[in-house]
């Protein structure tokens, strides 16, 4: 796609990988058809193709407008047109940078700059979420149903942590959320690996991995966060702990992009690159343990496992959840058109509720056609919206192992 920017957007830290990106793009379309927004919408502006143009035009001139942001706010950043694009397309490092250009330009709704500033300010702070989700739990029959369906009313407490006792250590990402949500993930894991000879290692100053920020135009404060996580986690590293795991494949995919994100930055440049190499899904590291040491019963369930798009688009982790889950004797359904986001997305389903939902209730019909008694899932985000709907339940897929345990 032929490309010139303008002078202005020469100025700007990312103006040549934009270029780049631009350039690489031939306009064939095939995004379209894997695009969620665009399925839902039928708006090529609603695509990646269109989108593509909007952040082409901006770049090279043309000013910016609330209508070119409504368009970019409605990606989900997905990147299934990763996936499908023939020509290697980075649409979401361009998504970004465009979002950010806009950002400068146009001054949103009150509305929407309130609930923007709450989101950034309570989802990544742990203790603030976990206090305010406590009184959410209470109004939630008064909130908005966007917010209310994200509630869940009643949660699972952890169960206890297995003391170290392995000299194989591993590290998980706290995060932000899911110690509220679901406190029971991180406990599952740390159960499971330690029955397959892998101790956890609690490093309890780092915590969110700077996704929400980044992807809320504070690409900053998401830098800062990632750099906090990487003082946070070198000592062990340097100790010999052999992989940072994540059990949210959102988050996953984020510590993953701290090499190439703090690339230019000479303090963090060498220690961001090997975060990342050490930064594993679970199922990544599971992979290379000695599964069929475990014991497993599955009792005959029969499981639909939704995999999320951070773990198949971003990580190229497809199949891999569900190899292991049938490798050890689950009872696993096909889900149709797999491929297509829930609508979760982060925090799309609160800034963009309606679409989210018309995504989730598509999914929700795709996961139950093969009648499940349980959904399973590798993200706190898609775990939480598919359990809105209030169908059939759904948990991660670790806690499935972990109760099946004998």
């Amino acid at each position: 796609m032929q490309t010139n920017l303008s002078p202005w957007a020469k100025t700007l830290p990312r103006a040549q990988e934009a270029e780049t990106i631009l350039r690489t793009c031939v306009h064939c379309g095939f995004c379209n058809a894997t695009c969620p927004t665009y399925l839902d919408q039928g708006n090529e502006l609603d695509g990646p193709r269109g989108r593509i143009y909007l952040i082409k035009n901006l770049l090279e001139g043309e000013p910016a407008s609330a209508t070119v942001q409504q368009h970019l706010d409605r990606c989900l950043s997905c990147r299934n047109c990763e996936t499908t694009c023939p020509s290697g397309v980075n649409y979401h490092a361009l998504l970004d940078i465009g979002r950010a250009a806009v950002e400068g330009q146009i001054k949103r709704p009150l509305k929407d700059r309130l609930k923007r500033e709450v989101l950034k300010r309570v989802v990544p702070e742990a203790s603030r979420f976990q206090r305010l989700l406590k009184v959410g739990q209470l109004a939630k029959p008064f909130l908005p149903t966007a917010f209310a369906e994200q509630i869940p009313s009643n949660i699972a407490p952890a169960k206890q942590y297995p003391m170290p006792r392995h000299e194989r250590k591993v590290m998980l990402l706290e995060g932000c959320v899911q110690g509220s949500l679901s406190p029971n993930t991180n406990a599952a894991t740390a159960r499971v690996l330690d029955k397959l000879g892998v101790s956890v290692h609690t490093v309890t100053n780092a915590t969110c991995c700077g996704a929400t920020d980044y992807h809320l135009n504070e690409q900053e404060k998401g830098l800062q966060r990632a750099r906090r996580n990487i003082d946070a986690w070198w000592p062990a590293l340097e100790k010999g702990c052999e992989a940072i795991v994540q059990t949210a494949s959102g988050c996953g995919a984020f510590v993953k992009e701290y090499g190439k994100l703090l690339s230019h930055d000479a303090a963090y440049a060498e220690k961001a690159a090997l975060v990342s190499a050490k930064a594993l899904d679970l199922v990544e590291y599971m992979d290379i343990l000695p599964l069929d040491e475990l014991n497993v019963e599955t009792q005959g369930q029969r499981i639909a496992f939704h995999c999320p798009c951070s773990l198949q688009h971003a990580q190229k982790l497809s199949g891999k959840v569900e190899s292991v889950l049938q490798r050890l004797g689950f009872d696993l359904t096909s889900v149709p058109d797999g491929h297509l986001c829930c609508g979760s997305a982060g925090t799309y389903s609160i800034t963009e509720p309606d679409i989210a939902r018309r995504l989730r209730d598509r999914k929700m019909d795709a996961l139950e056609s093969g009648k499940p008694d349980m959904i399973a899932t590798a993200n706190i985000g898609c775990q939480m919206h598919l359990q809105g709907a209030a169908r059939t339940p759904v948990l991660h897929w670790v806690e499935l192992l972990e109760q099946a345990l004998s």
